[in-house]
């Protein structure tokens, strides 16, 4: 079940987070970011079409040039948001990737490609609008990991356990009741109340990047 969420397109990272991390020795801000934005940028690059190593190389290579170049970048409309220039990056170290490719691999990807029907592969890196949309379908998925993590950390294991088969993979009432042994009313107000805590955390989440 996902929870009403604003655009993403709204969302920001906040200029205090920017400022800390053009300190190197923020260790605590630089894991901040990590775990914001990791995922973002290897989803993208997975949804490419490249390995699971070329994913991950994409993704050290774009935090590298982000610590390299954070101190130059400025929270100014006019240039457009921080996320829109990570992502920028991110589509630029895609199609590097691609052009590194040995020739015969992107030969026999071609080949394969015009028998099949289907674009080359370096041309199916997600233009602005695609892009926008693999970005914000990851970030969306981060933010409601992030928030069911944050509730299962504070709430006891069984009431997670319900909520986890009732709200998450919507599994019938009376299902969810025969398989943990709880009574009906409680599988509904326990699912009720951790569907609220999840809106309550997301919408914490993102406040936290405007």
């Amino acid at each position: 079940m996902t929870p009403n969420q604003e655009p993403l397109s709204t969302l920001h990272t906040r200029p205090s987070l920017l400022g800390r991390l053009q300190r190197w020795d923020d260790a605590a801000s630089w894991e901040e970011f990590h775990r914001l934005y990791r995922k973002l940028i290897y989803g993208l690059a997975r949804h490419s079409g490249l390995s699971h190593a070329e994913a991950e190389d994409v993704t050290q290579e774009v935090l590298k040039r982000v610590a390299e170049t954070i101190h130059e970048f400025e929270s100014n409309p006019e240039r457009g948001s921080f996320r829109g220039w990570l992502m920028q990056l991110t589509r630029w170290r895609i199609a590097d990737t691609f052009r590194r490719r040995p020739k015969g691999e992107v030969h026999r990807q071609r080949q394969h490609d015009e028998t099949g029907g289907r674009t080359s592969t370096i041309e199916r890196v997600p233009d602005g609008a695609d892009a926008d949309t693999v970005w914000d379908e990851e970030w969306r998925r981060h933010l409601l990991d992030a928030a069911c993590q944050r509730i299962a950390r504070r709430v006891k294991p069984r009431h997670y356990q319900v909520f986890e088969l009732y709200v998450c993979q919507q599994w019938p009432v009376l299902q969810v009741a025969r398989e943990l042994q709880i009574n009906p009313a409680a599988v509904y107000l326990i699912g009720h109340r951790l569907t609220k805590q999840l809106k309550t955390e997301v919408a914490k989440l993102q406040a936290q990047l405007e």
